[in-house]
């Protein structure tokens, strides 16, 4: 398990994450929180190139917007 970022806000349904650094998870990738309760999935990575930001598709059961300013992990 390593750090993929924090949530840095969301948006239509979908948190942005912004990655810690240039290696960031893949697409489909899943995301937990410090308790290892699951995020939601990679839907897809956009930005640039050093510290890109991860669009998070949450898991039906999360409140997204509780997740802001918590880091998440890649499992």
């Amino acid at each position: 398990m390593r750090r993929a970022g924090t949530v840095v806000g969301v948006t239509q349904g979908v948190a942005v994450v912004r990655s810690t650094d240039e290696t960031f998870p893949d697409v489909g990738a899943e995301l937990v929180d410090e308790r290892l309760d699951a995020v939601g999935a990679v839907v897809d990575v956009f930005g640039p190139v050093t510290r890109p930001y991860l669009a998070v598709s949450p898991s039906s059961d999360r409140a997204v917007t509780r997740l802001v300013g918590d880091v998440v992990y890649a499992r």
